[in-house]
């Protein structure tokens, strides 16, 4: 007989996946280099194979890159990526070809922090049952710099208007955490440090209450696009009481009836190449295996 279970411990919320964070990028071969070459990453081999956008595959999310000016998140994208000794040889080997680009990599303790060619961050985890679920690559949390003072409000208004939890944490910096999928979040931080204008980049959720907060936004004003039947959009998080803008950050909201959600995706294992090939180890297993499962 099992002993009881916390049952609330496997709550989502409304919002059970994030899919995509999106960024203009001016040079698609670069962008190549980058988050294929030197990340590790698969590009999707059935969507956007012109050369005016590219869908990059980290597990079951994506990275989607859309030729244009070039966009930078305020903040930045956290990648759980196994491997840290292959990755840091992967960013080497591309170094040469991305100079005179904003690109750069260092190690740190506990990540290896990537830079795009345009100057978007990534920080590059190992996997971490603990902290991020059983996967070995994806998307757990994309992290935003806001005003010093606006991280409560935020808080406030993802579980009010959305029906997503959040979680306001007050330290040394303020933070708030709202869950957007299983081990996935969006973090907003607080900052003093000026923040560049808004840019257009986009991060793109599922959620099963699909209605509820278009109705709840649609009241204040804030929905920004009404894309098809299965999708809309919001840029402004508010305050609940004045209606002062916290953060703006396009969120494109699709329902779980979407066409896409959670279309498979394939990715590769980096490690295989034509010299080394061995049969059988062509695709990167994105979860941990059943000797590492959790109970």
């Amino acid at each position: 007989m099992h002993g009881k279970f916390d049952r609330a411990a496997e709550d989502l919320g409304n919002s059970i996946h994030l899919e995509h964070v999106n960024v203009q990028v001016p040079d698609q071969h670069l962008a190549t280099l980058f988050y294929v070459s030197g990340l590790g990453l698969t590009r999707d081999p059935y969507l956007m194979t012109s050369d005016d956008n590219m869908w990059v595959n980290v597990g079951r999310s994506q990275f989607h890159l859309p030729t244009g000016e070039a966009q930078v998140l305020r903040g930045h994208t956290g990648l759980v990526i196994s491997g840290r000794k292959a990755l840091l040889e992967r960013l080497a080997k591309v170094a040469p070809k991305l100079a005179g680009t904003k690109f750069a990599y260092r190690e740190h303790n506990d990540y290896v922090e990537a830079i795009c060619p345009w100057g978007n961050r990534l920080r590059c985890h190992e996997p971490d049952a603990d902290r991020f679920g059983r996967i070995t690559l994806g998307i757990p949390y994309v992290e935003f710099d806001v005003p010093t003072g606006n991280a409560k409000g935020i808080a406030d208004f993802y579980p009010d208007i959305m029906g997503m939890p959040a979680r306001f944490e007050n330290g040394d910096a303020n933070v708030t955490s709202v869950q957007v999928g299983k081990n996935q979040a969006l973090r907003f931080r607080e900052t003093d440090r000026p923040l560049a204008e808004y840019d257009g980049h986009h991060v793109q959720i599922y959620i099963t209450n699909f209605s509820g907060p278009h109705r709840a936004l649609a009241e204040r004003k804030l929905i920004y696009s009404e894309d098809n039947p299965y999708q809309y959009r919001f840029r402004d998080i508010v305050d609940l009481s004045s209606g002062k803008p916290l953060f703006t950050i396009e969120h494109e909201v699709r329902s779980a009836t979407h066409p896409m959600f959670l279309r498979p995706l394939i990715n590769r294992n980096p490690a295989q190449t034509n010299r080394t090939f061995a049969e059988g180890y062509d695709q990167w297993l994105w979860a941990m295996g059943p000797n590492q499962y959790d109970g």
